[in-house]
């Protein structure tokens, strides 16, 4: 596990959930840092940023509104690529937003794609797989495939943003669930996610024994 966690690859995919911001500020994240991000967009990935943030030509400038040369995008075909292989170390996965169908593909085993491939490979790999499901609400279906998936490995962390941090934005609520995702990878960022307890009561404060 210590060398996995020492790579500097990350695998991200991006399906057809709403959710574009999320995937957009993951992947402006991970541009931003020290990681190299292998990057594939599902068909109906490439819709829902058309939809939500009118990406209509999908590009790795488009998307991280920027020139990053440490993000490639991958072909959702290919599932010659190298992030379809074992033997290509990275430190883990993460599908955001990951929308039921997938879910269920991943839960099944299937490979027919470079997303479904590479997923199973990390989890063949006993690396890890980070799972940002943003449906709702959730049928038994959609739980038993979540179950499964977690047992083989995955961690499934619905895109459900905290507000005991007080957020006033948008942005704020996104990068709460982003930060996340980014301590799951071993990621650093200065994104404000951290809970800070408060402080220790005044004697006038206590309650009384």
């Amino acid at each position: 596990m210590q060398i996995v966690e020492k790579s500097r690859d990350v695998v991200m995919a991006i399906t057809g959930a709403s959710g574009g911001l999320y995937a957009q500020r993951l992947l402006q994240s991970l541009a931003d840092s020290q990681m190299h991000t292998h990057l594939v967009v599902s068909p109906l990935g490439r819709r829902l940023l058309a939809d939500e943030l009118d990406i209509q030509a999908l590009s790795v400038e488009a998307l991280v509104g920027r020139s990053a040369p440490n993000v490639t995008l991958y072909p959702y075909r290919d599932v010659g690529a190298k992030i379809a292989s074992g033997s290509f170390l990275t430190r883990g996965m993460v599908v955001c937003p990951c929308s039921s169908n997938t879910l269920g593909e991943m839960a099944s085993g299937i490979g027919s794609n470079l997303i479904l491939r590479a997923a199973a490979v990390t989890l063949k790999e006993s690396r890890r797989l980070v799972v940002i499901h943003r449906e709702m609400p959730l049928s038994a279906i959609e739980l038993e495939n979540m179950q499964r998936l977690q047992r083989a490995g995955a961690i499934i962390c619905p895109a459900a943003p905290g507000f005991y941090l007080l957020p006033r934005t948008i942005g704020d609520l996104v990068d709460f669930v982003v930060g996340k995702v980014l301590d799951l990878l071993w990621v650093p960022h200065g994104l404000n996610t951290r809970w800070q307890s408060a402080p220790e009561p005044g004697v006038e404060d206590r309650e009384d024994d």
